[in-house]
């Protein structure tokens, strides 16, 4: 048995992905970029309501959900978030009811953010929307969305809390140790030589997670998880527990070593959901060299981060992209988008 991996095999899951997604060579972003050939898993097309990363590691929540007897998800993020709209799908397929909380945590929102994208997909699919109005009150936000499911519970409701904020079992981070798994099992097929991956870093399920599980099926690609809401020097130690959480889950050996944890903030500011140069020219690239869309909080930071990188290469590299999808929020920033137009 793989000491790293322990009872991974026994914990329920609810297949809801489309698998495996598929790696393409950017080729035509790669040659405005020197010296590296960018290569892109396309976690966008995981489907169920414009795919993206969560639905792979909502497959284990859903399936603890269902092992409970769960009718009900909720969940709290932020208001263009793509988790909540990957629950709010995922509850939907499944026939369960969902309850959402939308922080607040871009400041000065416009009226298109609050309403369309990620937002409009929710109440299309049927959730019940709650609002929450500190977006870095991570605590408060968790004790209100109980709160939420002690009323479900009076109403005779059997909630299921999906959880971002440390301290709980990291079962969504079991669905980067099979997408690791998977894109190990690609680039082999491939004959391609990775030699560094870029993945966002927010919550860290899906960063710990790819990471844990390439070390765990014994890869030592390197990974650069790219900050989209918190500075290096808060995501490092956030990284590390988390990975000491997962191997806690499966009770087995934890794999990654404090070195292996690397991040980059250099793309962050002005800060999370809120755009720069270096994504808008990332977001634009994307789009006319590849019709690959990136969206301005996660994917297109990651992007961003990759092409600095490579344009400071002295030797070629294959990088690859890890594209977590966020498609839906682009239109929420429709403004922003035009503005930078060339």
């Amino acid at each position: 048995m793989n000491q790293a991996l322990g009872r991974l095999s026994e914990m329920p899951r609810c297949p809801l992905a489309h698998r495996p997604t598929p790696i393409e060579l950017l080729g035509n972003l790669s040659a405005t970029t020197g010296k590296a050939n960018i290569y892109v898993k396309r976690d966008d097309c995981t489907g169920l309501a414009l795919g993206g990363n969560k639905i792979r590691q909502l497959e284990y929540y859903v399936g603890a959900a269902e092992a409970k007897g769960a009718d009900t998800l909720l969940i709290t993020g932020a208001v263009q978030s793509n988790y909540v709209r990957s629950t709010v799908a995922a509850a939907a397929k499944r026939g369960l009811a969902c309850h959402v909380q939308l922080e607040e945590r871009v400041p000065d929102p416009t009226d298109l953010y609050r309403t369309s994208g990620n937002v409009l997909l929710d109440e299309l699919m049927g959730a019940t929307v709650h609002h929450y109005p500190d977006g870095e009150d991570e605590a408060g936000a968790d004790r209100r969305l109980g709160e939420i499911a002690d009323d479900l519970r009076q109403q005779g409701r059997r909630p299921y809390i999906v959880p971002l904020s440390p301290g709980h079992p990291p079962l969504a981070a079991l669905g980067y140790i099979d997408a690791a798994e998977e894109l190990l099992e690609q680039i082999a097929s491939m004959d391609v030589h990775v030699d560094r991956i870029f993945v966002a870093s927010g919550s860290g399920n899906t960063h710990a997670g790819l990471l844990y599980g390439l070390r765990a099926f014994g890869s030592s690609i390197p990974v650069t998880g790219v900050c989209v809401r918190r500075t290096a020097d808060l995501q490092l130690p956030r990284l590390a527990r988390r990975c000491e959480e997962i191997a806690n889950l499966l009770d087995a050996q934890n794999p990654v070593a404090d070195s292996d944890i690397e991040v980059d903030d250099d793309v962050l500011a002005p800060g999370y959901g809120r755009m720069n140069d270096a994504v808008t020219e990332a977001i634009n690239l994307a789009a006319r060299k590849e019709a690959i869309l990136v969206d301005p909080v996660y994917t297109g930071r990651v992007l961003a981060s990759l092409i600095a990188y490579a344009r400071n290469l002295t030797d070629k590299e294959n990088l690859l992209f890890i594209h977590t999808g966020g498609t839906p929020a682009i239109f929420a920033y429709e403004h922003e988008l035009r503005a930078g137009l060339t």
